[in-house]
């Protein structure tokens, strides 16, 4: 994020900024909670990459990492593509500017409703993820008018286990895709299909990769492992989705991932692939890598108060908005960057644990951080919150409902997502009425 440098004999209360805007501003015009993303940050995040990728790479932007409509589009504007997983996902690219050309559809749970999306849109490829999926779709396909094949991949769950990912989603028993084995004696089904055609494989061997050497070895071996399944099955190698799952640092002792000896150790396999196929596309799929340096969340301090000698600041927002700062599957629990944004230059000398509204011990936004001193009204951000915020949030808990949403582009904050209202979360709820039924 962006923010208001202290230069010789500036004060210790300047407050941050985003593109020369003061968070202050952005929260009387809009109130708090809110996550905002800085437009600036999402484009040169992708740019930066793609200048150090190999040629021949494309990245497709996986809208389950922030599904925001405009977040989409500032990305699509930046070159990259789609990858959704849902109607709704689907629809919001294709809203966004994507072309249809430029979006795969995974998942392992996809419906009819889902499949036939995907069809009247015209997508790049379906990426099936089971045998059952395979052959739902070719009846659809078959039903659904015209001749031209209609483009799969299979998702495989490769025999070989990834390397360094936070979160395994390969190599080992997962609903995700179809077994190697399985998929090398698919043959006989493949000589089944009326209208879809198989032309390539997805693999994604897991997130939050931060060493680059990993991410090559994975990269490495899905190749491969697509050149020989392509020669077992005797099918065309149109398209090779080789995931990605590039982290960023959220914690202490983390550093971000080195994109340029990534790019540097991707040339040589992606190069050497291309030139024995020359006509097939290599696809990268990114989310958190490309938006999570890009958001803050930005809560403000309703109390401040002392138990049993710590002190809590208890805030409006909390992990109903930013379950992901909670640190699901940890033992212990680890803080994302907090600062504080009336006074981020002044000594943190002081230690709060930050909790929201909650009425459980489980919502703890930062436990233990090193800030400045809090008072009420204070506004607080939690940082590289790009990713992985509202939508995987139970934001309906204790029905306070969902934050709103502030892009900054080009030194302007835009709202987009309105806070949700009560009546909002009561529109689509119906009385029944009780009264007892007439006497006959």
């Amino acid at each position: 994020m962006s923010e208001h440098h202290v230069h010789s004999g500036e004060s210790e209360s300047v407050g941050a900024e985003i593109q020369g805007i003061p968070y202050t501003a952005i929260a009387e015009e809009h109130g708090t909670p809110f996550f905002v993303y800085d437009a600036h940050i999402l484009s040169t995040t992708l740019r930066e990459l793609r200048d150090v990728l190999p040629a021949g790479v494309d990245v497709l932007y996986s809208l389950k990492a922030n599904p925001n409509i405009s977040v989409c589009a500032v990305l699509h504007r930046a070159g990259a593509g789609a990858e959704v997983s849902s109607a709704a996902e689907l629809t919001t690219a294709l809203r966004a500017g994507v072309d249809p050309g430029d979006i795969v559809f995974l998942g392992p749970g996809k419906t009819r409703a889902d499949l036939v999306a995907c069809l009247e849109a015209g997508i790049h490829a379906v990426v099936c993820e089971s045998f059952a999926e395979l052959r739902l779709l070719d009846r659809i396909a078959d039903g659904h008018g015209g001749t031209a094949p209609v483009r799969a991949l299979l998702r495989v769950n490769p025999a070989f286990a990834s390397k360094g990912s936070g979160l395994a989603m390969g190599g080992k028993p997962r609903q995700f895709g179809i077994d190697e084995e399985q998929v090398r004696a698919c043959r006989p089904l493949l000589d089944t299909l009326r209208r879809v055609e198989v032309v390539g494989f997805h693999a994604y061997m897991g997130t939050r990769f931060l060493h680059h050497e990993d991410i090559v070895a994975n990269t490495e071996n899905i190749l491969a492992m697509a050149e020989s399944l392509a020669a077992d099955l005797r099918i065309r190698l149109d398209t090779v989705d080789f995931g990605g799952g590039l982290g960023v640092a959220y914690f202490e002792n983390e550093e971000d991932l080195d994109a340029d000896a990534l790019g540097k150790g991707l040339t040589g396999p992606v190069t050497e692939f291309r030139e024995r196929h020359p006509g097939c596309r290599l696809i990268m799929e990114l989310g958190r890598y490309l938006t999570a340096r890009a958001g803050t969340y930005v809560t403000r301090a309703l109390y401040v108060k002392e138990s049993s000698g710590e002190s809590f600041v208890v805030a409006d927002g909390g992990t109903h908005h930013h379950m992901a700062a909670v640190g699901i599957g940890s033992f212990v629990k680890r803080n994302f960057p907090v600062r504080h944004l009336g006074r981020p230059h002044a000594p943190a000398d002081r230690t709060y644990t930050v909790t929201g509204p909650l009425c459980t011990p489980n919502d703890t936004v930062v436990k233990r951080a090193a800030l400045p001193e809090v008072v009420p009204g204070d506004l607080l951000g939690v940082e590289r919150s790009g990713a992985y915020g509202p939508t995987a949030s139970p934001g309906l808990f204790l029905s306070h409902g969902y934050p709103a949403e502030v892009l900054v582009h080009a030194g302007r904050a835009h709202l987009v997502r309105d806070r949700d209202t009560p009546e909002d979360l009561l529109a689509r709820q119906h009385l029944v009425g009780l009264d007892p039924p007439a006497a006959g």
